[in-house]
């Protein structure tokens, strides 16, 4: 039996799964100490600690059968296990992406394979070409065929309709302009998931802090949040990542292009607009607050 101490979700972490799910997840976290000990027991794991974002609880564990590093996830909503758990397998011929081990999307639980050493690309140097690798990888290793009956995966749009959804939902301390902005860049970005000339399967959310350092210095990704539609929106993460100025943003995106056959610097240097007005949310909180700089600038200036 796990230690309770470890199951039993912290305030800020219940608050989290709260803002996103509403009052509905209470009975889920309630029930979490139990539903991990039937997982590990029946998974054969152990485990050792816990963490976890706004839609799951995920605890590194070790594999009793041969002390391997794993890790159990868990989610108050069973779609979201789906889908990650579908596009896991999409991308089973890679490397670059963290293994499935076992699913039981009705219960909302993954067993994913260890990534080592693991450590984040967040706060770290990272070359575009380490970065361009993952994308071609992503883009290449996925499945060829759109997902025929009973997938669940959904089409891009739906998954930039609920970033927008969530931004607006927040909206409301940053005031009637922050709220215009994210409307406009709202239509824009539902008119590029409509357009693209190809769909592939899309990670969703590949941002540094869900890109991982594995053997060999490879970069991993983990954590999708899956669709299907434009590969390019994979890319816009990396096209923004440190940079402050219009000119630096073209840069990127052409280099990006460079190095990865069939991404399009046009598509994602309009991705880039579109999808920074997200950014700019906190950017508009910051400016307030006094903070300024050229990077807050930039973004604001992003979401017109």
């Amino acid at each position: 039996m796990p230690d309770p101490r470890l199951t039993t979700l912290p305030a800020p972490a219940r608050a989290r799964l709260l803002a996103r799910f509403g009052p509905v997840v209470d009975a889920w976290c309630e029930g979490l100490p139990e539903q991990v000990a039937e997982l590990a027991e029946r998974w054969g794991v152990e485990p050792l600690a816990a963490g976890g974002g706004g839609t799951s609880r995920v605890f590194r564990c070790r594999r009793r059968a041969d002390e391997r590093a794993v890790w159990l996830k868990v989610t108050p909503d069973p779609q979201v296990a789906a889908e990650e758990a579908e596009a896991l397998a999409g991308w089973e011929r890679t490397a670059s992406v963290a293994g499935l081990l076992a699913a039981d999307p009705g219960a909302g639980a993954l067993l994913l394979d260890g990534v080592e050493p693991g450590t984040p690309v967040r706060g770290q140097e990272w070359e575009p070409a380490q970065v361009a690798a993952l994308l071609r990888e992503l883009r290449e290793s996925g499945p060829d065929r759109a997902p025929g009956e009973g997938s669940a995966l959904r089409p891009l749009a739906h998954r930039v309709g609920l970033l927008f959804g969530l931004a607006l939902r927040r909206a409301g301390p940053d005031g009637p302009d922050a709220e215009i902005r994210l409307r406009r860049a709202r239509a824009q970005a539902l008119e590029l998931a409509a357009s693209a000339p190809g769909a592939g399967l899309v990670h969703g959310d590949l941002h540094a802090a869900n890109v991982l350092r594995g053997p060999g210095g490879r970069l991993v990704a983990i954590d999708p949040r899956p669709a299907w539609g434009d590969p390019d929106f994979d890319a816009v993460d990396w096209a923004l990542e440190g940079v402050s100025t219009p000119e630096a943003l073209r840069e990127r995106t052409a280099l990006l292009a460079g190095l990865v056959p069939g991404l399009d610097a046009d598509r994602v240097h309009a991705w880039a607009h579109a999808l920074g007005a997200l950014l700019a949310a906190p950017a508009a909180r910051a400016a307030r607050a006094g903070h300024d700089d050229a990077r807050t600038r930039f973004l604001l200036g992003l979401g017109g």
